[in-house]
């Protein structure tokens, strides 16, 4: 069953073009595919606002036992979209009614199991929400990378602690400090994720999990989940308040707005010349 996406209010039509999220409903399991593939599922503000609304109704829904999260297209998400991020900085952008803190607060407090199905390539929040879910499958065309150090920020969404406490520091500063991509056998090795399939495959593996949860009583599912999580939650608060502040002092400073330019130019950034500069 195909519901109503972009609005979390089913008598509210979203017009033409503008439906940012797919919503279908089988076998009590809520499939959530992020749709702008002209943007590789970049999340703008409508995007942030539509999913997190998404995970809330989810979150309510008494014949939702487990969520999946998947992309249209070629791409999972390319995590924020940088053209608003660019805006930002000149306050051209206003603020959603959740946004990125909103998005990630759902995530870490979503109470049923919440799996994701990665398609395609994922990048920023597209990769760092694949440690706060509970499995992820991938494809073998899959591949993720977590920009932070090429766009001179700091790592986001809880993933200084996720990653390290899920594939270890050495991966972990290397996914997070390189910039690199991270093949779907890369993942599988370091336990980012937990099945790689062939495309076409993805979601039917993903399904056939995801039943064999959704068979279960949802306040088993969601007291189970409670317990495996509860001791994690300080620590993932913790991380997140020292990523906003770390977050707030690069942003905007020169070598973000290096390689933001550079990502618009199309080259790769100088911060050998900005780091000089700032010294």
């Amino acid at each position: 069953m195909t519901r109503w996406a972009g609005s979390c209010d089913p008598e509210v039509p979203v017009a033409q073009g503008e439906t940012v999220l797919e919503i279908t409903d089988t076998d009590r399991i809520r499939i959530i595919t992020l749709n702008r593939p002209d943007a590789l599922n970049a999340f703008n503000e409508a995007l942030y606002d539509a999913t997190t609304d998404a995970l809330i109704d989810a979150a309510a829904d008494n014949s939702v036992a487990v969520v999946i999260i998947t992309g249209t297209g070629r791409s999972f998400s390319a995590g924020t979209d940088v053209v608003e991020m660019a805006m930002r900085n000149t306050g051209g952008i206003e603020n959603g009614r959740h946004g990125f803190p909103g998005l990630v607060d759902h995530l870490v407090d979503f109470p049923k199991p919440l799996f994701c199905a990665v398609n395609g390539m994922a990048l920023g929040i597209g990769a760092t929400m694949l440690a706060l879910s509970d499995l992820v499958f991938m494809s073998t065309e899959a591949r993720i990378r977590c920009p932070f150090t090429a766009l001179a920020v700091a790592p986001e969404a809880a993933s200084s602690y996720t990653f390290p406490a899920m594939i270890g520091r050495h991966n972990a500063t290397w996914a997070l400090m390189s910039s690199e991509w991270l093949s779907a056998q890369e993942c599988l090795e370091m336990g980012i994720t937990w099945k790689v399939c062939e495309p076409e495959q993805l979601m039917e593996e993903t399904m056939k999990h995801a039943r064999v949860l959704a068979s279960k009583s949802i306040s088993s599912l969601v007291e189970s989940k409670k317990t495996i999580t509860a001791a994690i939650k300080p620590q993932i608060d913790a991380a997140r308040e020292r990523e906003n502040a770390a977050f707030a002092y690069l942003m905007g400073r020169p070598a973000n707005i290096e390689a933001l330019t550079a990502l618009a130019e199309r080259r790769q950034p100088d911060f050998a010349a900005i780091d000089l500069a700032d010294s």
